[in-house]
This record gives C-alpha cells, structure tokens and sequence, in this order.
C-alpha cells in the first residue's frame, strides 16, 4: 500500500503554551484548519490518549467523515493520532518552545490513499503539503492574535 508522508512546520510569535492550548483541543480545528465542517472530541477539551474524534471534512469537492483516536500524548508538547474510520490516516501534532519565547509548530500526515489516488501520488503530496500549510498560517495568526482566519469561502 502506498503511503504519502508530508510534514510542515512554522514559527509563531507566542508561547509554546498558547500554541498548544488552540492545538490540543480539537473543538477549534475548525478555526484553523481548512475543509473542516466539523470536528466533536470525546472527551472535550485538551486531547489525552484514547481521546477519540468524529470530523467531517470537505477537501478536492468531496465530503469525508472520519472517526478517530489520541494514541500517545506528551502534554504541551505533541501528541500523535490516527483514523479508526474514513480515510486511512495518521500524523501528529508538535509545540517546540523557543529561547526567545516563540515556539515551533510542527504537524505531520499520513495518509494512505484509496483507489486511483494510489496512481497520483506526487500531485496529492503537494496538495496535502499545500493544506498542512495553509493551516500552519491559519494555526499562526490565530494564536499570535486571538483570531481565526478562515478562508473567505468558508466563512458563513
């Protein structure tokens, strides 16, 4: 089976603890991460192993609703997941704190595409390398000022 690894990362201009704190709680996916119509932890607030997640996301004009689970946490620093249901999937989340006070943000993918897609693997590592990020941006100005930045065609 094939799989696809892309991984991004970014700096942002705040402590490591206020990247994790949007990181770590699934609930406000939806405020950084594009195509997510809808993401419900259980249980709510900051991921802990065994957390799972239902998500409904919409990606290349196709509707996916994955389920999901937490597999291993160090918390305020990374935890890693993977899909139960859905898309066949998994990755992680990473907050490095910085000498000056900012932090690293790290997320990476795995996704082992289904089908036909299995026949087009360089044009959907650069379209998920493109999403993560996207995300990372969103992820970055959310954090260094408190708001989201959905792209216009999501905003409603």
């Amino acid at each position: 089976m094939t799989t696809l690894t892309v991984s991004a990362a970014t700096t942002v201009a705040a402590p490591a603890a206020d990247a994790w704190t949007v990181l770590a709680d699934y609930a406000r996916d939806r405020q950084w991460r594009a195509g997510v119509r809808s993401m419900v932890p259980t249980p709510p607030g900051p991921v802990g192993p065994g957390t799972t997640t239902r998500e409904v996301l919409r990606a290349a004009g196709r509707t996916t609703r994955n389920d999901g689970v937490v597999t291993d946490v160090t918390p305020g620093r990374r935890f890693a997941w993977r899909t139960t249901s859905g898309v066949d999937a998994d990755g992680s989340r990473e907050v490095e704190p910085l000498p000056d006070g900012s932090c690293r943000v790290r997320l990476e993918l795995r996704v082992r595409p289904p089908g036909l897609l299995r026949l087009v693997p360089g044009p959907l590592r650069w379209l998920l390398a493109r999403g993560l990020r996207g995300d990372l941006d969103r992820l970055r100005a959310l954090v260094e000022t408190g708001r989201a930045t959905r792209p216009a065609c999501e905003r409603s």
